[in-house]
């Protein structure tokens, strides 16, 4: 039995309020009832008439229903509820689709005490109610945004030929190297000492899943992960969280060049498809929260994004005279207030920081075939934000990457896995991560990326 059309055949739907919207004055037939269900977001009580404000989650707009001046009175804000009325074209300047109400039922009535009430909301209140803050206007428009893009990036990849790889969430290897790892541990490791490790070793929860997908990289060319991972830094700021999603393709046979352009096509679709798909929340966060926000996306879309050797922004570092806090050297890391004077001097396009010093990046990053002090590898720089993509092509020489372990001092026996993809029919690959939280904030103008994650975890956070 074919299940497809499983709501327009059996279930009785009412309809969305996103479709009434989009339909305008071809929905209104005065002839129709129509029924809506959702949550009351305002209340107008006027000397003849009444007004309630009826939302879905479809839309950043809900539907306004007409009453009498008494209709509304048993309803309070918060409230969910069935109408159901006629469509009609409202009053006013730029008038809406509105209903005339016939019928009204309550569904969930909701107390006077209910936190979400119809004024402004600071950021870090909506973040202790992350339960609630999704019937508000400003989360609900990042929700819708942020499937959206989940849907876009899985149509880009499936577009172009990838496969998508689901890679473990726990694992013994740390992909970074940078030790910021959160340890798996069972009570059973707790109760016994003929056991002292679950899985037999010590376990961790991931903090990238490149690793894995360059197993199947090497054997299905393009593939691409999709999930969450982990970082136990200490960092209580507004870019930084302990849990969040990353979306790493990895490819056989590519260059440098290939990668730089593969990211720069992949996030121009996302952004250009957000822009048609999302128009009416994205133009409310470019009123609400950040006013150059469309313009800043459409620079993105439509400009080449700029290419630049590591050691060529460093000069222009250090010849600049608007860095006073953070001075740099050959062989430092970018700090935030060196990735934004970077892509403000080239007019808030995004910047590719290209082949950095070898001593700075991770062990996996091909060495130079010239200089064995620089890798082959990218970071994206972006208005607002900073760094939104990282990637590389890696070592995929077994000698070259077996050194890079020992001279760490890693345990060479947790990557042998990882060094047999170099001894049994090693090709050139590469690939990158997109931090999707960080994604978000740049395509809402959001400042924290704790506000564009359904429930955020960062150190000393962990409610709900």
């Amino acid at each position: 039995m074919n299940n497809l059309n499983y709501f327009k055949r059996f279930y009785k739907w009412p309809v969305r309020i996103s479709d009434i919207r989009k339909s305008g004055d071809a929905g209104i037939d005065s002839n129709k009832i129509h029924k809506v269900k959702g949550w009351v977001r305002n209340i107008r009580i006027q000397k003849n008439v009444s007004f309630i404000e009826v939302n879905d989650g479809s839309s950043v707009q809900g539907l306004q229903i007409v009453g009498d001046k008494d209709t509304f009175s048993n309803i309070k804000h918060g409230s969910a509820v069935e109408a159901e009325g006629n469509l009609m074209k409202g009053e006013g300047k730029n008038p809406q689709v509105e209903m005339q109400l016939k019928n009204i039922k309550l569904i969930g009535d909701c107390p006077n005490e209910f936190p979400l009430q119809p004024k402004h909301h600071t950021f870090e209140f909506l973040r202790e109610i992350a339960h609630l803050r999704s019937r508000g206007n400003t989360a609900g428009a990042l929700f819708r945004m942020r499937n959206e893009s989940t849907q876009l990036i899985h149509q880009y990849f499936n577009k172009n030929g990838f496969i998508n790889v689901h890679t473990p969430i726990i694992t013994a290897s740390d992909c970074e190297g940078g030790g910021e790892q959160f340890q798996v541990v069972s009570t059973l490791d707790n109760k016994s000492n003929k056991q002292p490790h679950f899985f037999g070793e010590p376990a961790y929860l991931t903090v990238s899943g490149q690793l894995e997908a360059e197993i199947f990289a090497s054997s299905h060319s393009r593939v691409y992960t999709f999930g969450p991972t982990f970082r136990a830094e200490k960092s209580n700021t507004p870019r930084h969280l302990s849990e969040f999603w990353m979306i790493e393709p990895e490819i056989a046979f590519i260059d440098l060049n290939d990668n730089l352009d593969i990211a720069e096509d992949f996030l121009k679709y996302v952004i250009n498809n957000l822009l048609i798909n999302c128009k009416d929340d994205i133009e409310f966060f470019n009123k609400r929260i950040d006013t150059g926000l469309i313009e800043r996306l459409k620079k993105t879309v439509d400009n080449k994004f700029i290419r630049l050797e590591y050691k060529d922004a460093i000069n222009l570092l250090k010849e600049s005279k608007e860095i006073t806090q953070n001075s740099i050297e050959m062989g430092d890391d970018l700090q935030r207030e060196h990735e934004k004077y970077i892509t403000q001097h080239f007019g808030n396009v995004p910047v590719f920081i290209i082949n950095w010093p070898k001593s700075i990046k991770p062990f996996y990053m091909r060495q130079d075939d010239s200089n064995p002090n620089v890798v082959s590898n990218m970071d994206l720089l972006v208005p607002e934000v900073g760094e939104l993509i990282g990637g590389s092509i890696r070592e995929e020489r077994y000698d070259i990457l077996l050194k890079n372990i020992q001279d760490l001092g890693m345990d060479q026996k947790t990557y042998e896995w990882y060094l047999d993809l170099r001894k049994y029919g090693s090709v050139p690959h590469g690939g990158f991560g997109l931090g999707f939280e960080r994604f978000l904030q740049y395509v809402t103008g959001l400042q924290n990326i704790r506000d564009v994650i359904p429930i955020p975890r960062y150190q000393n956070y962990c409610k709900f």
